[in-house]
């Protein structure tokens, strides 16, 4: 029973986690109206971000990074925020023109495909877990979801 409580829980953070996306691209995409810019939205969005993971660091009491792990860190370990960036760029300049559930049933789709192959080949170190025939038909069902949205 434990365990189907953490279940619960761990599916309530997610489902919780997936409410706050789409309240952040209405956010952000009205704030793209306003200023005019889906760039100048989305670098506040991610200041606001920023601050917001500066309090979380200090109330967590978490020790700075020293010079030893940032040094034997690869570079391209860095670049996330980067392909964060392109995401919430397409994602406010799409919203107004698509509505909230086809981005978000698109980002989602996209999300799937890449996990898939990221899983079966074990890109950039995760562990290698196969293509399978009801994985396979999970990602189709995601796909002829984003179809169904948009009719």
């Amino acid at each position: 029973m434990p365990e189907l409580l953490q279940l619960l829980g761990f599916a309530l953070l997610g489902i919780g986690a997936g409410v706050s996306f789409v309240i952040q691209q209405a956010l952000n995409a009205n704030l793209r109206v306003c200023l005019g810019s889906a760039s100048w939205a989305a670098f506040i969005s991610y200041l606001g971000g920023t601050l917001t993971m500066l309090i979380v660091l200090l109330a967590m009491r978490e020790p700075w990074l020293s010079a030893g792990p940032v040094a034997r860190s690869s570079w391209w370990l860095w670049t996330g925020g980067f392909f964060g960036a392109i995401y919430i760029v397409v994602a406010i300049a799409l919203l107004p023109r698509l509505g909230a559930a086809t981005v978000v049933a698109l980002i989602v789709t996209g999300q799937m495909l890449a996990s898939l192959a990221f899983d079966h080949f074990g890109l950039l170190g995760l562990s290698q877990h196969p293509v399978s025939l009801p994985r396979l038909a999970g990602a189709l069902l995601l796909v002829a979801g984003v179809v169904l949205i948009r009719l």
